[in-house]
């Protein structure tokens, strides 16, 4: 999170508004609900996980083991067995 000095950013009216309740004192004020992301929104992690996770599946239907594939894909089996046997598949 980056700071600025509050009489950068408001109108001077706005800033003499705000002084009326804190003064010297950092204040925080969070974006709209409107403009968060979802995750991995940025990074494209979703969607990295999403594919990784059809290939899980896929590679399930072709015969490889829950172990394989724990192994495989660096993931406890209990983990693999939420992927494959997913409610969404």
């Amino acid at each position: 999170m980056k700071y600025v000095k509050a009489q950068t950013v408001f109108p001077q009216s706005l800033l003499e508004e705000v002084q009326k309740y804190v003064q010297g004192t950092i204040v925080y004020i969070p974006k709209p609900p409107t403009s968060h992301k979802t995750w991995g929104a940025n990074t494209g992690a979703k969607n990295a996980t999403a594919k990784r996770n059809e290939h899980m599946v896929q590679a399930f239907r072709k015969g490889t083991s829950i172990p394989q594939l724990a192994e495989l894909y660096s993931l406890a089996e209990d983990t693999i067995k939420k992927i494959v046997y997913g409610k969404n598949r």
